[in-house]
């Protein structure tokens, strides 16, 4: 199962087509400062290697630059990867953006300090993510639930591509993640969201 923040799945090309058009703009579409819930919760991470999972114009990418780390951020739209990599130059930071369809991407095992992933559901991706993290690294992830369907303004419309209530807990408890922070909630009565900070803990 996967999602993106669309009502259809992710990594067709006509996704690829979708989302090129979406953010074919000389504006940044989601802006270029950082998550909140990203930008609150950096500090519990040790500085090392990031991945950001489908990073569209790489405004968390670079953030997770300019604080340090080593990033790569992977999206299917060759549109955005080329916005986030003018981004990461005009705040004077390097990643290593690349293209990929995570539906059939393979993370390197062992690698990551940390690894992102953002209104990008792919649950079983999750058990790739604890592999790809070294010991002690930590996942930071929110997405849709299906309580967005009552107030969302944006996101998935069909309720596969949705979060049930307490599911992102129980995938990477699953995994045998340590979980560090959970929360389901209402943002600003726009979207409604379960956010994790998970740990590989062996």
């Amino acid at each position: 199962m996967f999602a993106l923040c669309s009502n259809d799945a992710y990594g067709s090309e006509d996704d690829r087509k979708r989302w090129d058009s979406r953010y074919d703009t000389h504006e940044y579409v989601y802006g270029k400062e950082p998550l909140d819930f990203l930008k609150n919760s950096i500090n519990l991470v040790p500085r090392g290697k990031a991945m950001v999972l489908a990073m569209g114009e790489g405004r968390n990418a670079v953030f997770l630059a300019e604080q340090g780390f080593d990033v790569e951020g992977c999206d299917i739209s060759p549109v955005a990867i080329k916005k986030a990599n003018n981004l990461a130059s005009e705040r004077g930071v390097s990643i290593r953006a690349f293209e990929a369809d995570l539906e059939n991407y393979k993370l390197e095992e062992n690698k990551y300090a940390l690894i992102t992933d953002f209104y990008y559901l792919q649950r079983d991706l999750i058990p790739q993510m604890r592999a790809a993290l070294k010991s002690g690294g930590i996942v930071i992830m929110e997405t849709y639930t299906v309580e967005n369907l009552k107030i969302g303004k944006h996101g998935p419309k069909n309720r596969e591509y949705l979060l049930e209530e307490n599911e992102l807990l129980r995938l990477f408890m699953d995994v045998g993640m340590k979980v560090i922070y959970y929360r389901e909630m209402e943002i600003n009565g726009e979207k409604a969201v379960a956010s994790i900070i998970a740990q590989r803990v062996d």
